[in-house]
């Protein structure tokens, strides 16, 4: 029986939540402590746990059919291989950063200078298309510390909150690139194996739209009901049903977790009330 073989991080945020959205996917994988092969009880699926910077190239040799990655990693070893679906856990950016005692203006300010990394093919491109030249440290891991020991002038590293560049002193001075995590597919690919991917892709859709909306109801006075319509897009259209108060309907709707309050307010300038709002655990399209 064909199975679908899927490489993930083996450890950190990126592995559990690639884990996580398997398992909102209805997923259930069989898998022991510090084991780095695990097969799923109920879908055709077989996880393998690798070193985050080897899988664009099992990707490539068709060793795994798929991969969880951060969109960072495809842009400094993989701009080969295709993203077949935006992922939105993950965040983070690809960013320079300075010593906080350092005065920048602007990009031109690295020129001739030492910037340490363990993305050097990303800073490169971003210094090419800015025609600045500058001498490229390549540091895997605690590059934050290249400034304070002398080692650098600069730093490019991934960034999610900031506190780690707070804490050894460095500013955010410009962003190469944003990024998430994101499914792509090896080239080598077989024709079974791209069925079983539809089939996942059509479960994460459904996770992550879920994920982005929420589920609406509200009481509004009849007069108000078209007003308040015209407010909530729906999959559709949203739902009205009478209310026992004469003059009064209960009206359903989904609702996009980036509009969210923005909407709430519209829908209250417009006569909604006893608004409740409730977490979505799929969507079915």
């Amino acid at each position: 029986m064909t199975k679908l073989t899927i490489a993930i991080q083996k450890s950190g945020r990126l592995n559990e939540d690639s884990l996580k959205i398997l398992k909102d996917c209805g997923i259930s994988i069989d898998n022991g402590i510090d084991q780095l092969k695990a097969s799923a009880r109920n879908f055709p699926i077989e996880v393998l746990y690798l070193r985050n910077g080897d899988i664009p190239q099992y990707l490539r040799d068709g060793v795994v059919d798929i991969a969880i990655l951060g969109e960072n990693l495809l842009f400094e070893k993989g701009k080969d291989l295709p993203v077949v679906e935006k992922l939105g856990f993950s965040t983070c950016r690809v960013c320079v950063a300075v010593p906080k005692s350092v005065s920048y203006t602007s990009i031109k300010d690295l020129e001739g200078k030492k910037i340490a990394t363990s993305y050097p093919n990303t800073v490169q491109a971003f210094l090419d298309e800015n025609s600045v030249k500058a001498e490229l440290h390549i540091i895997n891991g605690s590059v934050e510390i290249a400034p304070n020991i002398g080692l650098a002038d600069a730093i490019v590293d991934i960034v999610s909150s900031g506190s780690t560049l707070f804490k050894n002193n460095l500013k955010e001075v410009e962003q190469i690139l944003k990024s998430e995590a994101v499914l792509t597919v090896s080239p080598k690919i077989s024709e079974e194996a791209k069925a079983i991917l539809e089939k996942l892709q059509f479960r994460i859709q459904s996770v992550l739209k879920a994920r982005n909306s929420k589920y609406i109801l509200l009481n509004a006075p009849n007069n108000k009901v078209q007003d308040i319509i015209k407010i909530l897009p729906g999959m559709k259209s949203p739902t009205v049903l009478p209310l026992a108060e004469e003059g009064w309907s209960s009206v359903h709707s989904v609702i996009n977790e980036d509009r969210f309050w923005e909407v709430i307010d519209e829908l209250k300038a417009n006569g909604a009330e006893g608004i409740l709002i409730n977490p979505i655990e799929k969507m079915v399209l």
